[in-house]
């Protein structure tokens, strides 16, 4: 089936949330003619359901001794020795310029009464840095303010049309989007560049903090248009996420972690503390090593209870006030967070890995540029700092659009014209529902090799090749694709560091693994290991 409709923009971005938008809305203001394309509604992403903030060290607004290279420093040590180093250090300096700039576009964030902004400390931070809003609703602000500076028209947004494949020139450098709207019609959108901002992937598991359109659709998109994707097996598991009953599935509540930056602590049925010699930081512990250890003590069922813990948030003053979105979400599950403890487990949460590319967003393939959940530029590691995800979607969001911008000036893009016919690709299709189950039984928080390979097996029993000509095809194609990288990466790091466990190589290994891994897919559509890489700025 080949387009029936065709459109053309200087950019055309994938991607609502706050690293799609802030590149589109900086590349505006740069004079590029910019087309956002997003499969659902604008605010259906995953931004509006951060809770935690924005971690940035702001002048005057900040702890006493903190400074940006304490932030630098909590997040190389959260990414476990496989961050980018440069990479860290240009995404952290850059946060507060692109706070002050969210600012502008209208964002508010919490206030004390003294009219400093209010904040808050998370999970592997050693200072209070996280800025807020609405208590524990800063992503619905960002994406709101964000939606709101497009709202004048100027800024064009095709809602209900999914990126399908990249259009190429013969040398395979991208120079457009191949898309289905709402009714499954192709079109095609000519564009010298395309920035992919589309999200993660928590749809491969059963249970997720992720909304349902997170099924790694960008990442798909990149390694079909020859792109590599690096730290894939690195899946971080947010510790918790409400237990809504055995067997919950799909987005489940989350309980952000600054409720335990505010003093709730972890307890099994029994009242034991969790975390307790576990961490020198205990509850305050970064989210690998809370979730490892949740997940270790939930399989010894104290209490006769072995599918969740709790935490106690009983002595925290104002609670519905300050955490109100955790608040209003306890009592719609029956619980109330000033008398009993709150039921938790842990979730998938966050890739940490992703398309390879800088922090201008710049991937190995001409054309095509990567800001956000889907692009691994070496920010985080082998696990994510908290709250430095909205961070690095406003600050790379906006040097990718820059790099557009210079890119385009200079000449290095690629004329849309010269693009092949584009027709819909033919991609593996598994069953969704199988590979849920058996990616959250065998590849989520402790893996082992016998355990991995039933995976592939299960994979390969239930995928069938089909035209992805609807948009659930599409998801499902790019789940399928994501499982494949995974365990094809999981299976090879015979180690266990930060948020990838093996429960049979429990141990971390600096000699063989002070690298990250790098995944292509072979010209038959299989995801394999490419040639090794050493770590971005590994010692």
């Amino acid at each position: 089936m080949r387009p029936r409709w065709e459109a053309r923009a200087d950019l055309v971005v994938v991607g609502t949330g706050v690293a799609g938008l802030t590149a589109a809305l900086r590349a505006h203001e740069l004079g590029l003619r910019v087309l956002v394309v997003t499969k659902a509604s604008g605010p259906d992403g995953n931004t509006r359901w951060a809770q935690g903030g924005v971690a940035v060290v702001l002048p005057g607004e900040h702890d006493e001794g903190d400074t940006v290279g304490a932030h630098i420093g909590d997040t190389l040590v959260a990414g476990a020795g496989l961050c980018d180093e440069d990479a860290v250090t240009a995404v952290i300096s850059g946060g507060p310029e692109a706070v002050e700039r969210l600012r502008e576009r209208g964002a508010v964030f919490d206030a004390k009464p003294d009219g400093h902004l209010a904040r808050t400390r998370e999970g592997g931070h050693t200072a209070f840095r996280v800025v807020h809003s609405g208590g524990d609703a800063t992503g619905a602000e960002v994406e709101r303010a964000l939606l709101a500076a497009t709202a004048d028209g100027r800024l064009p947004v095709l809602e209900q049309h999914v990126a399908v494949d990249a259009l190429r020139t013969p040398l395979g450098v991208v120079c457009g989007l191949l898309v289905l709207d709402g009714n499954g019609v192709p079109g095609a959108i000519g564009a010298p560049a395309v920035l992919l901002a589309s999200g993660g992937l928590g749809q491969l598991y059963q249970a997720t903090s992720n909304p349902e359109v997170a099924t790694g659709d960008g990442l798909a998109l990149a390694m079909r248009a020859g792109a590599m994707a690096a730290d894939v097996e690195f899946v971080q598991f947010h510790p918790t996420v409400l237990y809504t009953g055995r067997g919950a599935r799909g987005r489940c509540p989350l309980v952000t972690e600054a409720v335990r930056g505010e003093g709730a602590v972890l307890v099994d049925a029994t009242g034991a503390r969790v975390m307790k010699g576990v961490h020198p930081l205990e509850d305050l512990a970064p989210r690998d090593v809370v979730a490892a250890a949740i997940t270790r003590h939930m399989a010894n069922g104290p209490g006769g209870i072995d599918d969740h813990v709790f935490l106690d948030a009983t002595g925290l003053d104002r609670m519905a006030t300050r955490f109100p979105t955790v608040h209003a979400a306890c009592l719609a599950a029956g619980v109330d967070p000033a008398r009993d403890p709150i039921p938790v487990a842990p979730a998938a949460h966050f890739a940490c890995g992703g398309v390879m590319a800088d922090v201008d967003g710049r991937t190995a393939i001409t054309g095509l540029y990567a800001a956000g959940e889907v692009a691994r530029t070496g920010l985080h590691g082998a696990n994510r700092l908290a709250s430095n995800s909205l961070l690095e979607g406003l600050v790379v969001g906006t040097r990718a659009a820059e790099a557009v911008a210079a890119d385009l000036a200079l000449g290095l893009l690629a004329d849309p014209k010269t693009a092949l016919d584009p027709v819909l690709p033919i991609a593996p299709v598994a069953d969704r529902d199988s590979l849920q189950r058996v990616m959250s039984r065998y590849a989520a928080i402790g893996r082992d090799a016998e355990g991995l390979a039933v995976v592939g097996s299960v994979l390969d029993l239930s995928t069938v090749d089909r035209v992805l000509d609807t948009r659930r095809l599409v998801e499902d194609a790019a789940l399928t694709l994501a499982a494949r990288a995974l365990i094809a990466a999981a299976a090879e790091r015979t180690e266990s560091r930060g948020c990838h466990v093996r429960t049979d190589f429990t141990a971390r290994d600096e000699v063989r693994w002070h690298r990250t891994q790098a995944v292509r897919l072979t010209p038959t559509g299989q995801p394999v290991l490419a040639d090794p890489v050493m770590a971005w700025g590994a010692a």
